[in-house]
């Protein structure tokens, strides 16, 4: 392991993370607020920046330096990003901040606070910004602002990346970080317009924004997007949280003139009928809650739309929903969305490429001499990449287990512990019953706090790079 040159790259990241918090600095200044707590993060970022990127290091640069690289990286900028929050005296224990900077970089959008419109503008505006740097990941930004790292960069974004296969729009990863970067940007300029437009405040827009496009969910409101009470404002919001949930190499196709291709994707035909399909399912089982069977559908789509993009807003507390409606809602936390895109979750192609490889195995028994194999997008699929599948969602479920035994020992229900469990590996944010969207995070002990902390960063790198920090074979010099 060249951990010299591990611990350059965080240093570098670092510095960029430092830069970025100028922006909230500036908004805190516009605001008339202390910029106290951004002046002290900087400075001690920066001089840890500086610091570990000014370390001598061989330019060798591997897989498992990848993957530890980018553990290391993202554990570092959560404890990074959480000095803001607690030099600003809204959060009462270390372990608050570091929670709300790994929900924030990881887009959970789960929190610890409960008078949310008490904060300031300015830290307000960090955390939303902190789902918009992690939503299409910091690594890939990185890549995007300095090309040059004196790496293969490719093993960085290949471990950041979510989803079973990781490929290139082109063939540089520096062209390929800044194309998905412009792409991001305008989308996320084009939500900010329609919601400034459909009568939101500008800074809430931008607030909004950020957090849909991260699929964070983070809101300046207590009551989320429900505050508004504007059907126009649901709309935008429900649609940009699906089209962030779409993976971006399929609007690359599209930018290129490749129509044919891009919407051949199985993986999106499959996202929107378990979109449509669960809109409908729980539109009709609602229709007892609501006055109207428009009501029903404008809430059951948000939600929707909020718990598969694994956003997290909430314009209705689905706690109060039928339990059908409930399991539906846990079920999406499972699915998630498409692969390579800002959204978390296990990864609708997982999901499918599971259903068929299931198929497989039932024609294999029903006939043992015909020839069976599985296809995505009309490619075979590697009987390597389907270990890897079965691989990765052994690991997936045994982590929410493990982390629901330890939260529990908080003494709370199965559904809380559980749930608690479930929303923080599929970077989802809100749970069940005490947790719902209406609810915090700030009755867990620290502990809990810290388990769910380190159980975001792993659902966002789905979960190997931070296996990796935990193995001794990678930290062997050969």
């Amino acid at each position: 392991m060249n951990i010299k040159l591990v611990l350059k790259l965080v240093g570098r990241v670092l510095l960029i993370e430092a830069a970025a918090m100028l922006v909230p600095l500036a908004v805190a200044l516009l605001f008339r607020e202390s910029p106290a707590p951004f002046l002290l993060a900087i400075a001690i970022m920066a001089a840890l920046g500086f610091g570990l990127s000014s370390l001598p290091a061989k330019q060798q640069f591997f897989t498992r330096e990848g993957f530890a690289a980018v553990g290391l990286i993202w554990i570092f900028t959560g404890l990074a990003g959480a000095l803001p929050f607690f030099f600003s005296g809204y959060f009462a224990t270390p372990m608050d901040a570091i929670f709300e900077s790994c929900s924030g970089f990881t887009t959970t959008g789960s929190t610890i606070l409960t008078d949310i419109e008490a904060l300031p503008k300015g830290i307000l505006f960090w955390r939303a910004f902190t789902h918009w740097m992690g939503g299409m990941g910091v690594l890939v930004l990185a890549t995007a602002i300095v090309p040059k790292l004196g790496i293969r960069s490719h093993y960085l974004t290949q471990a950041e990346t979510p989803g079973p296969v990781f490929s290139k729009l082109v063939p540089k990863q520096s062209q390929t970080s800044k194309i998905l970067y412009t792409m991001y940007l305008v989308l996320t300029a084009l939500e900010a317009f329609c919601l400034k437009i459909a009568g939101m405040p500008l800074y809430d827009a931008l607030i909004h924004s950020f957090s849909t496009a991260g699929t964070g969910g983070f809101s300046n409101r207590n009551a989320s997007v429900g505050a508004y009470g504007s059907v126009a404002i649901d709309v935008i919001i429900t649609v940009f949280m699906l089209l962030f949930s779409i993976n971006f190499a399929i609007y690359f196709l599209l930018l290129t003139k490749k129509w044919r291709e891009a919407l051949a994707s199985d993986e999106l035909r499959f996202f929107l009928l378990v979109v449509f399909g669960a809109t409908a399912v729980i539109t009709l089982t609602n229709l007892s809650v609501y006055s109207s069977a428009g009501e029903s559908l404008r809430y059951a789509s948000f939600q929707v739309a909020s718990i598969i993009s694994t956003t997290g807003f909430g314009t209705a507390d689905f706690v109060l929903w039928p339990q059908f409606s409930q399991l539906i809602i846990v079920l999406l936390m499972f699915c998630g969305a498409c692969a390579g895109s800002t959204g978390g979750g296990m990864k609708c192609s997982r999901a499918l490429l599971l259903l068929r490889a299931i198929r497989r195995e039932v024609r294999r028994i029903t006939h043992p001499r015909s020839v069976e194999v599985v296809k995505l997008d009309g490619k075979l699929v590697s009987e390597s990449v389907l270990h890897s599948l079965l691989v990765f969602l052994g690991a997936y479920v045994m982590t929410v287990f493990a982390a629901a035994l330890i939260i529990s020992l908080d003494g709370f229900s199965f559904s809380v512990s559980f749930s608690a469990a479930l929303t923080c590996v599929s970077n989802v944010g809100p749970g069940l019953e005490l947790i719902g969207p209406s609810g915090s995070f700030a009755a867990f002990s620290g502990l809990s706090k810290g388990v769910m902390s380190l159980c975001m960063i792993v659902g966002r790198l789905e979960i190997f790079p931070i296996l990796v920090l935990f193995s001794p074979s990678a930290w062997r010099r050969t």
